[in-house]
């Protein structure tokens, strides 16, 4: 029996995992972020699994750490996801392909036409996930000296978004009629011209593009600061969020959905998937014995640079074995800096306990058990409206997708909590989303 509450779940690739040494992990592919081969293999598992989404974060600038660590990367090098996700849209019939694609260093037109394209190619499973970018160094290689202060990236993207959207309904559902005999292709009527010009933004239009199939592809938002979840709020249709355990999730579920009622939006029209780093063995002493083999890949070089890309400040220099000093404001990511320093103080860690902390998973959230475990977690958070689903990062490849497709997915479909078939072609479909009108041209 299925329950009324059914849980969302997210392939979270980065671009394949997210821990900084499962490239080394025994059986795992080294080149699995850089091989089609491979991400070919990954989706189709995922799909065998009734995985929502594939979730391919992006960045556009190599990491911005020092060079002993930057060597131990696998992320160094990745494919650029809109080229990539067209082409795993062809080898896949009901996965949702979701990429990055940053408000700071992109112009809308050219956002609005590649994801339109991606819908159109996937037969409508598309999904934006809407960045303001945290790395600093993407300045550089766009012609600016600095990276943007947090606040403005957020006043730009959300007028960045108002113009993207407004791009897709450029042209009404129903404008091409291609009639033969009369040799017309579309209804000059059903076409709308942008013409935008805001503060930040002018952008004439039309997309030269028809309407997605899904009318807008899924909207994804990853904010957690104030910024974001107003942000969120305010435009999304997925958000994933990184916190780590059940009363900070229910706060933040409780928070971004009330405002979006504040907003005149309906609560169900965002599913909140935070991230789960997932490892599973047959028991939990197996389960931790892979955890624990896999930290140890982690070279401490790669846990201090991670660190201070995360603090947005470098505490390299500090007593590693002392307390985190006060760290100063930054133009880092903020909420993932608060969590880092409010972690720090509550449990008294040094700078080095932090430093290999975060060289693993980057704080997220972690489960690590038996399939049975993992899905007596994932239970509890959707039934106390802790999360409506999660984002799967998996430690290493293939070897941990396999194992949760094998084994915790069917404990899931057990329980009632998953599907066993999709519920529809689109990833809006599949989310339970309803499909936006078009603002210049209304239904009949």
């Amino acid at each position: 029996m299925a329950h009324l509450r059914q849980l969302r779940l997210g392939a979270f690739m980065r671009p394949v995992s997210i821990h900084t040494a499962a490239w080394r992990y025994p059986g795992a592919f080294p080149d699995a972020n850089f091989n089609f081969a491979h991400y070919q293999r990954f989706v189709q598992t995922l799909e065998r699994g009734r995985f929502d989404a594939f979730f391919m974060a992006d960045h556009l600038a190599v990491l911005n750490m020092p060079m002993a660590a930057l060597k131990r990367s696998a992320t160094v090098t990745s494919f650029d996801p809109l080229t990539l996700l067209p082409a795993l849209a062809t080898v896949t019939t009901h996965l949702g392909l979701i990429a990055t694609a940053s408000t700071t260093y992109n112009d809308p037109y050219h956002v609005a036409r590649k994801f339109a394209s991606l819908d159109h190619i996937s037969g409508g499973r598309a999904g934006w996930n809407v960045v303001t970018s945290a790395n600093p160094d993407e300045a550089l290689n766009f012609g600016r000296e600095a990276h943007m202060e947090h606040d403005a990236r957020y006043r730009l993207a959300r007028e960045f978004y108002d113009v993207v959207t407004g791009l897709w309904d450029s042209w009404a559902d129903d404008a091409f009629i291609r009639d033969v005999e009369a040799g017309v292709y579309f209804d000059p009527d059903k076409l709308h011209v942008l013409d935008h010009k805001g503060p930040h933004l002018s952008v004439r239009g039309p997309l030269n593009i028809a309407r997605p199939v899904q009318g807008w592809p899924v909207i994804v938002q990853a904010g957690a600061s104030e910024a974001g979840r107003q942000l969120a709020a305010e435009t999304a249709e997925v958000v994933f969020s990184g916190v780590n355990n059940l009363k900070d999730a229910q706060s933040y579920y409780a928070d971004v959905k009330g405002r979006m009622e504040a907003c005149g939006r309906c609560r169900d029209h965002l599913k909140i998937l935070p991230g789960a780093f997932v490892v599973i063995g047959d028991s939990l002493a197996e389960a931790r014995a892979k955890k624990a083999k896999l930290d140890s890949l982690v070279h401490p070089d790669s846990g201090m640079a991670t660190l201070c890309v995360l603090l947005g400040h470098d505490v390299s220099g500090y007593d590693l074995d002392s307390p985190l000093p006060d760290i100063p404001e930054s133009n880092a990511s903020q909420s993932g800096r608060q969590k880092l320093v409010d972690m720090a103080r509550k449990d008294n860690m040094t700078i080095r306990q932090l430093a290999q902390y975060v060289g693993g998973s980057f704080s997220t959230l972690e489960l690590t058990g038996t399939p049975s475990m993992i899905a007596d977690h994932m239970e509890e958070w959707l039934m106390t409206e802790g999360s409506d689903g999660f984002n799967v990062m998996f430690p290493y490849l293939p070897g941990g997708l396999d194992d949760f497709v094998n084994q915790v997915v069917p404990e899931l479909q057990r329980r009632g909590l998953f599907r066993r078939e999709y519920e529809g072609a689109t990833l809006r479909e599949n989310l339970g989303l309803p499909r936006p009108e078009n603002r210049f041209f209304q239904t009949q």
